[in-house]
């Protein structure tokens, strides 16, 4: 317990150093400070590797979810997202957002405290459908996490320039085009993911042979959630909405996704424990 404390202290305030590294460039342009803040972020990403890795050495009951419990990986999914943006996009002003995100994330994980026992064997679920299902949730959200903040910077960049307001912040963005292909990419990639994992957990209530479960709380927001990117589809590919508009939808699908999660954590009977 020790260790793993030790490696959460490290973890955390390496990364809030980063962030505010991170802030410096983003508030004054720093390249000094956007260098340092790009060595302690790839920093907490070995931290989180060996935290990872730790974990599975210390559990003697094979895998896990609550090894790789969700909050924690979604975090580390975004920093590894923003560092492979950061070398081949140099998108920096996204790189400190889905950190801040990310940041959270860590935070909510060290002070959770979802129940351990051991999820799968109370519901009678083979540990490795679990993880399946869990890990292709978490990597769905933190698709739809990254969509959403390109999407907050379409609108604002938007809102920019049909006001006029030009600004040297405004030169660090990517174009509206660009923002809002790689704002659909990522929904590209989070909508199959969730339905993949949704897809396992029908799978699970059809082998308990109990329907009621699909009454649960957070089965029913998980679809919900789902049904917002398939709408979101539809509005681009058939509806052909305008890029604002598709963006303010977007942003508003992925509150969605957190009310999805805070179900999980408050209403949800079966799911409660999982952490995603």
């Amino acid at each position: 317990m020790e260790t793993r404390n030790l490696f959460m202290d490290a973890i955390l305030y390496s990364y809030a150093l980063s962030l505010l590294f991170y802030f410096s460039d983003f508030a004054y342009a720093n390249r000094s400070a956007k260098r340092v803040g790009t060595g302690l972020l790839a920093f907490v990403w070995v931290l989180q590797g060996v935290y990872f890795a730790y974990g599975m050495f210390q559990r003697s009951n094979g895998v896990s979810v609550t090894l790789f419990e969700s909050l924690f990986l979604f975090s580390w999914l975004l920093v590894t997202l923003s560092l492979v943006t950061r070398r081949f996009f140099r998108i920096e002003m996204f790189v400190f957002f889905v950190n801040v995100v990310g940041f959270i994330a860590v935070v909510l994980h060290m002070f959770n405290t979802g129940d351990d026992t051991g999820v799968a064997h109370r519901w009678g679920m083979s540990e490795s459908l679990l993880f399946v299902h869990v890990a292709l949730a978490v990597c769905s959200y933190a698709a739809f996490c990254i969509s959403a903040i390109f999407s907050g910077m379409y609108l604002y960049l938007h809102r920019s320039l049909k006001d006029k307001a030009w600004s040297a912040r405004m030169q660090r963005l990517p174009s509206l085009d660009k923002t809002d292909r790689y704002a659909n990419a990522a929904i590209l990639a989070g909508a199959p993911l969730l339905l993949m994992s949704l897809s396992l957990g029908l799978f699970w209530v059809w082998k308990q042979s109990d329907i009621s479960l699909l009454t649960d709380a957070k089965v029913i927001s998980s679809f919900f959630a789902l049904g917002a990117y398939v709408f979101y589809l539809v509005l681009r590919q058939v509806v052909k909405l305008p890029g604002n508009r598709l963006a303010l939808w977007n942003v508003l699908a992925f509150v969605i996704v957190v009310l999805n999660f805070v179900v999980t954590n408050v209403w949800s009977g079966f799911h409660h424990g999982l952490r995603m």
